[in-house]
């Protein structure tokens, strides 16, 4: 694989979740001043970065199947913001081919929670479910006035559940360290972003190995075949829909204010 100059941290959550404060403050406490770092927003979402911050946007095409949007020219880093009123996972799978367009590599995928909603309404855990499937860190907001029984339970479902992902606060809108949510250790659920088949595995194994002798003759690469991982959030059905359904995010929150 050739060598990718760009890096991309990619950043899910519901609209008002703070995102935009948590990125704010890990581009001014987590990189060097001469490092060159820009931010790629949704259109749908309000674009008030500082001044002096590459930005650019990104939208769907016309048929809703991939994601249009040029880089920040002078940044070797960048933040892709999701719509946070939009379907996560649609996103997810459309950002994957988006960032190989772009010659980018993913270093993390970062989920803001927006514990007060997710409190008041059930459907809205499930939403930030699909969110934490892909997320390597997931950073718990907005928590005033969420009854600590809530967040105590709340938090006892990482764990019980076995996912790898770090957990950690948010308070007013910055992280208690950035060097710790911008690492590069890989510890998310899915394996949607991972290396492509045969870059590593059995072939890589075979290769090794030369003219070692295997007792089993059959060759391995075919169960792992017939045993292909499918991804349960992009899972589809014949008819092209979602076996994995989750809420609209949309539905919970405030309207869009209009002029």
């Amino acid at each position: 694989m050739s060598e990718i100059a760009r890096r991309v941290y990619l950043i899910l959550g519901a609209a008002g979740s703070g995102r935009r404060e948590v990125v704010r403050d890990l581009i001014a406490s987590g990189f060097e001043d001469d490092e060159q770092v820009g931010v790629i927003t949704a259109s749908t979402e309000t674009n008030d970065w500082p001044a002096g911050t590459a930005t650019t946007t990104w939208s769907w095409n016309a048929d809703s199947t991939s994601l249009e949007g040029t880089w920040p020219n002078t940044a070797s880093t960048g933040f892709f913001i999701t719509d946070g009123r939009g379907n996560p996972v649609d996103q997810v799978e459309a950002v994957k081919p988006w960032l190989a367009a772009q010659a980018a590599a993913l270093v993390r995928v970062a989920c803001v929670v927006n514990c007060a909603l997710c409190a008041e309404h059930t459907a809205v855990v499930a939403w930030h479910d699909a969110c934490i499937h892909f997320s390597d860190i997931v950073l718990l907001n907005r928590r005033e006035g969420v009854p600590n029984k809530w967040m105590s339970d709340y938090q006892a479902r990482f764990a019980k559940n076995y996912l790898p992902c770090l957990v950690e606060f948010v308070k007013k809108g910055r992280v208690a360290n950035p060097a710790l949510v911008l690492d590069e250790q890989v510890r998310r659920l899915s394996h949607w972003f991972d290396e492509a088949e045969g870059d590593g595995g059995w072939q890589a194994f075979l290769d090794q190995a030369g003219d070692v002798v295997i007792e089993d003759e059959t060759d391995p690469t075919d169960d792992a075949e017939d045993e292909a991982e499918v991804d349960e959030y992009l899972e589809r059905n014949l008819g092209g829909t979602r076996r994995k359904k989750i809420p609209s995010i949309a539905d919970y929150l405030p309207p869009v204010e209009t002029a």
